[in-house]
């Protein structure tokens, strides 16, 4: 059972706009996060947030053009500016608790969604 779900990906041109959104359960989480992975290549951590404290951190790739926000157990990624290189399927991910391990170490987090696929053209 997927107890995170993701939805919004499509397809979109170089320099478009596309949100996507997760919805799982915030009040089991410390912290939920994106990841996405490129075909041929590994997954990456694109930004997280913390649920309570609300503080966030973004790859370097993304900062400034990419946000998080949060409604009533859903989490929004707003990417704006994208690049055909943000073409990849792009996961939610949950973190239960605190492990002091890196915000982009995909082994801190121990909830997966299954993914919503987006596709950027130049």
């Amino acid at each position: 059972r997927a107890h995170l779900a993701e939805s919004g990906g499509g397809s979109v041109q170089a320099g478009g706009t596309l949100t996507v959104s997760c919805v799982g359960s915030f009040a089991d989480y410390f912290a939920m996060a994106w990841f996405r992975q490129a075909p041929g290549k590994e997954r990456e951590a694109v930004a997280t947030i913390h649920i309570v404290s609300e503080e966030q951190f973004f790859a370097g790739s993304v900062r400034d053009r990419f946000h998080l926000s949060k409604g009533r157990d859903t989490l929004y990624l707003r990417m704006n500016n994208l690049r055909p290189e943000d073409t990849a399927m792009y996961y939610c991910a949950a973190a239960l608790y605190d492990d002091g391990g890196e915000w982009y170490d995909e082994n801190h987090y121990h909830r997966w969604g299954q993914g919503t696929q987006v596709t950027v053209s130049s």
